[in-house]
């Protein structure tokens, strides 16, 4: 094989650092960009945040540190040090200290001076270890108990088998214990609160929540009955099969029905930092309707007031008074002009965000106009990534990671962003109109349909194009789907 030398050109597109930086400060929400700042400002002392007596306007013509033509990529050789040029990042007229104004002071932000709360909250697994302190166990059970709690999981539920919680204890340990031991101290956690807690799987979780409230009559002892003996054919909805096993009636079953439905399927996914349901959604935008005209703000804490470090600008002041220059200042002010760069690059990312998701969410806001304006999601309009994209220069991929993380506040509610965004359907009139605008009709006919006789998929399909929109039943029944709407016998209701 012979072997032959040449000389070939090839283009590559490759992302520089910043360029980097700025994609993964996009996807940073704002209820964590502060402590991302944080983070950046621990690694570079050359960053810090303007104090208010610092908030001067951010003017490029007059900033102390104005950026070289060329990026700074010295390796730190010995030419390097000297030929160190710091003039671009000194000056000797200026006493004050040139700030990177992210946002206009004379047009505050709506959010300026609120407190946001944060949950002071003991956690489930704390709960639980409180509350097996007062069984006053020996040391060998305490750990076997412990062992089980921490197998529970965020809704409360024990699903690892008991021969591997033995085996655990053995191997991990070296507590002996058998399956009735750990049994019998399942039985012992059950009690404890909320009920159902430390079940095997729902029929147990449920049953053990009647448990405490049999003193409340006889159509808790029934509920009981149909969920020990019929409990597929309860969640099934097969209620004619449990009247005829049990001998009862319309009004028995409705108690019964009525009974566990009060039951809570999940007794820990209320507790503490389990339930993310409650957690806190801080809003990235805030949009206001005055008198017809759309307002739009970004949220102030997108908007932090960095600068470069006074300190840092101070010793290279002194390094440049300076006469004596040997290697070891030389070497400290590489390191002090890299850490400034690094600073810059960062203000920078942080100048960018704040203007790209202002800009994209402008564009949204235009394009769902009507929307913003009445709060009627069936004037939202068909939206693709793509439109965005084009309307603000941006590429595709970077509109989706402003969309995929941010939040938007109207006098509607709080939306995600990908809320606005949806496909097209044509009516019989060729208008194309919003999937999510088809998906309300098909909640707005579900919410209003007769519970005994609820809709079924082909019905609901009839109603849609008896009202122009041209949809097949297999694309309502995943618009029912995505909607988290169960098929119509799980519907019915007596």
């Amino acid at each position: 094989m012979a072997l032959s030398q040449g000389l070939y050109q090839k283009q590559l597109q490759k992302l520089s650092p910043q360029q980097i930086q700025l994609m993964k400060l996009l996807q940073v929400p704002t209820a964590i960009l502060e402590e991302r700042i944080k983070e950046e400002m621990e690694e570079n002392p050359a960053l810090e945040q303007a104090e208010e007596d610092h908030k001067d306007e951010y003017d490029e013509t007059n900033d102390e540190f104005k950026d070289s033509e060329d990026d700074f990529e010295a390796d730190g050789s010995e030419d390097d040090y000297d030929n160190l040029d710091i003039s671009e990042y000194v000056n000797e007229g200026d006493d004050e200290v040139g700030d990177y104004k992210l946002r206009d002071e004379n047009y505050p932000e709506i959010d300026d001076g609120k407190v946001i709360p944060h949950k002071v909250e003991v956690g489930f697994n704390e709960l639980m270890l409180e509350q097996l302190g007062q069984l006053n166990l020996d040391e060998h059970k305490q750990k076997i108990a412990e062992q089980i709690i921490g197998n529970l999981d965020d809704d409360g539920y024990l699903r690892r088998d008991i021969s591997s919680i033995v085996d655990d204890l053995a191997f991990r340990q070296n507590i002996i214990t058998t399956e009735e031991e750990i049994g019998q101290l399942v039985l012992q956690i059950q009690q404890f609160d909320p009920a159902g807690i430390c079940a095997r799987n729902l029929q147990e979780c449920l049953l053990l929540q009647l448990e405490r409230k049999l003193d409340e009559g006889k159509h808790v002892e029934l509920s009981m009955k149909v969920l020990d003996k019929y409990f597929d054919e309860f969640t099934k909805k097969h209620y004619e099969k449990i009247q005829r096993g049990l001998s009862i009636n319309d009004e028995q079953l409705k108690e019964v029905i009525k009974q566990i439905v009060k039951l809570n399927p999940k007794p820990a996914g209320n507790i503490g930092e389990t339930n993310k349901g409650e957690s806190y959604v801080i809003p990235d935008f805030f949009i206001f309707n005055n008198a017809g005209k759309l307002e739009l703000t970004l949220n102030s804490k997108n908007a932090p007031d960095l600068r470069i470090s006074e300190g840092y600008r101070d010793m290279l002041k002194d390094y440049e008074r300076g006469s004596k220059k040997d290697k070891r200042q030389k070497e400290a002010v590489f390191f002090i002009k890299q850490k400034i760069d690094a600073a810059k690059w960062f203000i920078d990312a942080i100048k960018q965000r704040q203007n790209t998701l202002l800009n994209t969410m402008e564009a949204i806001m235009n394009y769902q106009r009507e929307f913003f304006i009445t709060g009627d999601e069936t004037e939202l309009r068909p939206m693709i990534l793509k439109y965005i994209a084009e309307a603000t220069n941006l590429d595709i991929s970077t509109v989706s990671r402003v969309a995929n993380s941010k939040f938007v506040q109207t006098e509607f509610g709080t939306y995600r962003l990908k809320f606005f965004f949806s496909e097209s359907l044509q009516t019989e009139s060729g208008e194309e109109v919003s999937t999510r605008e088809v998906k309300k009709i098909l909640s707005d006919l579900i919410e209003e349909e007769s519970k005994k006789h609820p809709l079924s998929d082909e019905r609901l399909t009839e109603l849609l194009q008896e009202k122009g929109y041209n949809i097949a039943r297999r694309t309502v029944a995943k618009y029912r789907e995505q909607l988290n709407i169960p098929v119509a016998r799980l519907r019915k209701e007596l």
